[in-house]
């Protein structure tokens, strides 16, 4: 762990914010099994540290990226449990009016640009949304979140290079969580991760992507230097998904083994190990950390049991935001 912050209640928002990552996604996967949510989605879980140690040094106003694992991102930025889960169950109070479902939610008011389910398909936009508040005089800064496995997509070099030539206020992290699908990172990537960043001239990291003050106090500074001017910035962050590569994929005995899968649950988890530097540091009590446990599994209970008795949209709907009356003379 890192320097303390000077106020205790971030320490204890960022353990809330992982703790309701985590209870989302074992609301969603329950909700897949049990056949009540149409579609595949792809779990988060094991990687909340990424998230909120980076969202947390973000405003409201500033943008992220997302990906086809992108729950975590969305519940980090601010998102609310009811309007999330009527999105994956395809209800007309979802964020996207129940047509985005898992892999395209986004919540605009919350500075979230949206999910994607194309690898590395929301590069080109994070970097957009860079040039543009860097175009008007605006101060956001943009936040690109991809795994390892879109490190292979050629977007990510011509981006990367229209940002380092411009200076664009934007941080690509690479979430790392070893496997691409269900192929080892060290079998699909030649060489270093940020050695891709670093040969466009752009200053790269690696951090412990499992240690949320580690990647808090990383991500504070790269968003304060993107503000003055400064950016970009490549993080790659070493993670690991407890789940399979979606919510199918059970039988993992093929790519990797139970007993790594133990390792990284029993001794890396993220929840976990912070709670116990809280309590450690007489930040919080195991009684305190226990009623925060509690209070956010009846909030996503709550929200699944809303959610599941919200209404669908109207028929009529089936043609908003597709198509439009616009006549071009």
């Amino acid at each position: 762990m890192t320097q303390r912050k000077t106020n205790s209640d971030a320490y204890l928002r960022m353990y809330r914010q992982m703790v309701r990552i985590r209870a989302f996604e074992d609301q969603a996967n329950s909700l897949y099994l049990s056949a009540k949510m149409p579609g595949l989605t792809h779990m988060y879980s094991g990687q909340e540290a990424v998230a909120v140690g980076i969202c947390e040094a973000l405003t409201r106003d500033d943008k992220i990226t997302s990906t086809h694992r992108g729950h975590g991102h969305c519940v980090a930025k601010g998102a609310d449990f009811k309007e999330m889960f009527c999105e994956l169950l395809g209800r007309a109070e979802g964020y996207c009016g129940g047509k985005g479902g898992s892999m395209h939610i986004a919540d605009q008011s919350n500075g979230n640009l949206g999910a994607n389910a194309i690898v590395g398909g929301s590069m080109g936009i994070a970097t957009g949304a860079a040039l543009s508040a860097k175009r008007l005089g605006r101060k956001d800064v943009t936040v690109c979140f991809f795994g390892d496995g879109a490190t292979a997509q050629g977007l990510l070099y011509e981006v990367m290079n229209m940002a380092a030539l411009w200076n664009l206020p934007v941080i690509y992290a690479c979430e790392n969580n070893g496997y691409s699908e269900y192929t080892k990172t060290a079998e699909i990537a030649a060489g270093s991760l940020t050695a891709r960043a670093e040969a466009f001239g752009i200053e790269s990291f690696r951090v412990d992507g499992q240690d949320v003050l580690v990647v808090n106090e990383l991500a504070e500074k790269l968003v304060a230097r993107c503000r003055k001017g400064e950016g970009p910035f490549f993080v790659q962050l070493d993670t690991y998904r407890y789940h399979g590569h979606h919510v199918g994929d059970i039988n993992r005995d093929y790519y990797r083994s139970k007993e790594e899968e133990a390792l990284w649950k029993n001794e890396r988890d993220p929840i976990v190990n912070f709670g116990r530097w809280l309590t450690a540091e007489g930040l919080a009590s195991t009684g305190e950390l226990a009623a925060i446990d509690a209070e956010v599994k009846a909030d996503a209970d709550a929200a699944v049991a809303y959610a599941l008795a919200a209404p669908f949209p109207e028929p009529s709907q089936v043609g908003r935001h597709v198509f439009t009356d616009m006549i071009v003379a």
